[in-house]
């Protein structure tokens, strides 16, 4: 049964209230036309629920804003969501382009630090080149499924080049009317016939009012490891945040979490006093057998004020470093690899205790 303002309903008795299922809940495609963003494909989702959010198919279907009853849940860069053409593969130029947003695709073949890989002769840009590919074969809808209505897209993401890799990632994306989360799983493929590197790391990017002085990680953690000296001052506060703070230095966390009786990693990033005493927050859902890693990127500059979520199969150390330590891994000729990624919204501190017991509930 479908869910719509806290009511189960069949097709049929929904449809005696309304004239079209757009006008509670659908998929829109859009084009952007201002300035560095003209041209740019993307598809403005409602689930009816009071989430709502924007993926863009231009850039690796990747998900732009995203808000709760108006609310902003996602943080955005000044630069946009910027047309994949402006994009620049070379050092930190991936930046210019980088519009944050709720999921930013990194790699396909590397995730991480601009470097140069000596062994493939290959100059490596910061993060990849994944999130400013144009997806191919896109489609889209909305439709229901026996009594539920489904909310859906899909595409394919290639990254290839001759004397080079080429693989591709099929993203399929869907949530469901009433729902206030939505799915993601990524199959990526080597269609090439020599081995190739696989980098995939989800750069979930939480901003105001989500994040402030007041908001806090919910998560079990069995390590913690701070990725350099700037992070170890603030290794104590980790799962603790500030307001916006000049010339702040970004620090990076490599969390190792419990997981429950399915394999799931569950983390959450709550503010308890937003709208005196409500609550809001985010949480991140995913199997810790595809994506072993965690990250958390803590930026609480001015303007730059941002909570990096990111689960992946790798650090965002990027690929030499990784091949160095002998965690890189490879995606060898014909090979497959599927990831799954939940993203969800926590509407009040109620839902907000109810994560936490979960988390303790399942013993993790």
């Amino acid at each position: 049964m479908a869910t719509y303002l806290g009511r189960h309903y069949s097709k049929r008795e929904l449809a005696r209230y309304i004239g079209d299922m757009s006008q509670i809940a659908g998929v829109r495609p859009v084009e952007l036309s201002n300035g560095n963003e003209r041209g740019v494909r993307a598809l403005e989702f409602r689930t009816g629920s009071g989430f709502a959010f924007t993926v863009l198919a231009d850039r690796g279907l990747d998900v732009f804003d995203a808000t709760f009853n108006g609310l902003p849940l996602a943080w955005l860069s000044p630069a946009g969501a910027v047309a994949p053409a402006f994009y620049d593969r070379h050092d930190i130029g991936w930046l210019w382009n980088y519009g944050g947003g709720l999921v930013v695709t990194c790699g396909l073949t590397q995730a991480g630090a601009a470097d140069i890989d000596e062994e493939m002769d290959e100059e490596l840009g910061l993060h990849g080149r994944v999130s400013n590919i144009p997806a191919r074969n896109v489609c889209y809808g909305a439709e229901w499924e026996d009594d539920e209505y489904l909310l859906w897209a899909t595409g394919e993401i290639r990254e290839a080049r001759l004397f080079g890799p080429n693989l591709v990632m099929r993203r399929s994306l869907y949530t469901r009317l009433g729902e206030s989360r939505l799915w993601i799983k990524d199959v990526i493929e080597n269609e090439g016939f020599e081995p190739a590197p696989l980098m995939v790391l989800y750069h979930c990017n939480i901003g105001f009012p989500v994040v402030s002085e007041h908001s806090e990680l919910i998560a079990v953690v069995n390590a913690m490891e701070p990725r350099d000296e700037e992070a170890e001052k603030g290794a104590d506060d980790f799962e603790q945040f500030e307001a916006p703070t000049p010339d702040y230095a970004e620090q990076c966390f490599f969390i190792d979490h419990d997981v429950d009786e399915k394999g799931m990693v569950n983390v959450g990033l709550v503010n308890r006093v937003f709208n005196n005493n409500q609550g809001l927050g985010v949480y991140l859902c995913y199997p810790k057998e595809e994506l072993p890693l965690y990250t958390e990127w803590k930026m609480m500059g001015e303007q730059a004020y941002v909570v990096g979520m990111e689960p992946g199969n790798c650090h965002p150390e990027g690929r030499r470093s990784a091949r160095e330590r002998g965690a890189l891994r490879v995606l060898e000729p014909g090979q497959s690899q599927t990831f799954h990624l939940e993203i969800g919204v926590l509407p009040g501190n109620q839902e907000i205790r109810s994560f936490e017991a979960k988390l303790r509930g399942n013993g993790v």
